[in-house]
């Protein structure tokens, strides 16, 4: 009796599996192609497939396929109630759903997650998944370079990174992951960690922030590293907004908000550390932050029902900014506006409204 297509292909990716039993072994893809009897395009499909699944990840070193060093420490046994699972797949799904790029990490994740959960929920929550994975398509894909963080930040090994500020050149250094944070500003993810520029030598570097998005190439070393005793990441997120945190002292910024949006204000505890006092004219809304960058897209997004009382530079951007809003839309302010009416079209498009 014939074998079936899909026999021969499972034996195939058995025999493939079965060449890198042997250690140190270092096979080139026409080689692969050889032993298994196929062409070359297919042998690197068999490379990916096994790779995706997670049962054989080789790395390229040159022209050779060797078995990654580090695939040992991606098998985690956890076990977790219903809602345990549950709040994981909710966090994956906000994850796939404030970063841009394509990352089949997180898209692996969440299909392990939902295969565990009752079987009437399969089908839902797939398309949910495969939704999220079309939606990355044609984004750049930023697996590799979260992967090289992900094993440098659980393994303490340093990651060489080229990574390209904005408006400026492209640099290399090594970098050591303390800390992995995602933001829904800028729907993206921060690295917090010891930063070393090359080839400047191995003194201790400085603490730095990189937004992945800008990171170019990123590759695990085999030098390890210590996370430095003064640092202290929950410390440092409890003074940021965002990631954010500043190096300076912090900054203590007053808002004034209008009866209309203020409900909303309560609903949410926007950081740590602030303070709400309701007004008969709305309520004043403080907090300590150790960096403003990020919280002035915030303040943008309430319009005219936010003002800026504290700091006075904050407040002069804030005036600088609606003044040239003014200029742009061209309004010339001839009539009297009343800073106290809401806006209620900027109010409903963010948070719904009347159809």
């Amino acid at each position: 009796m014939p074998k079936s297509d899909a026999f021969t292909k499972a034996l195939r990716l058995l025999r493939l599996m079965l060449f890198y039993e042997q250690s140190g072994q270092r096979l080139r893809t026409s080689e692969i192609a050889e032993r298994l009897g196929v062409d070359e395009d297919t042998a690197k499909k068999y490379i990916d497939e096994l790779d995706h699944i997670g049962w054989l990840v080789l790395r390229k070193d040159g022209q050779h396929w060797i078995r990654w060093e580090y695939a040992r420490a991606d098998r985690l046994f956890v076990s977790l109630t219903m809602p345990e699972a549950t709040a994981l797949y909710l966090a994956g799904r906000l994850l796939s759903q404030i970063h841009d790029e394509r990352n089949r990490h997180t898209i692996l994740a969440l299909t392990r997650i939902i295969t565990a959960m009752p079987s009437q929920l399969l089908s839902p929550l797939r398309s949910l998944v495969e939704m999220a994975e079309q939606r990355a398509q044609g984004q750049s894909d930023h697996s590799a370079i979260f992967e090289a963080l992900a094993v440098g930040w659980t393994t303490r090994r340093r990651v060489r990174l080229f990574y390209t500020p904005p408006r400026q050149r492209t640099f290399e250094c090594l970098f050591a992951p303390y800390l992995l944070e995602p933001s829904a500003i800028g729907r993206t993810i921060y690295a917090l960690g010891e930063s070393i520029l090359q080839p400047k030598g191995v003194a201790p570097g400085d603490l730095r922030t990189y937004k992945m998005e800008r990171i170019e190439h990123a590759e695990v070393t085999r030098e390890s590293f210590t996370v430095h005793e003064g640092f202290n990441g929950p410390e440092l997120l409890a003074r940021a907004w965002g990631v954010m945190y500043g190096d300076e002292d912090l900054v203590e910024v007053h808002l004034r908000f209008t009866p209309y949006v203020t409900g909303r204000v309560k609903e949410t505890v926007w950081h740590p550390s602030q303070q709400l006092q309701e007004t008969s004219a709305g309520c004043l809304w403080s907090a300590q932050i150790g960096d403003v960058t990020e919280i002035r897209p915030w303040i943008r997004g309430w319009g005219s029902d936010c003002e800026v009382l504290a700091p006075a530079e904050l407040r002069e951007e804030m005036i600088a900014e609606v003044r040239r809003l003014a200029r742009r839309y061209g309004i010339a302010f001839s009539q009297k506006i009343d800073p106290d009416e809401p806006d209620t079209d900027l109010f409903d498009s963010f948070f719904g409204g009347k159809p």
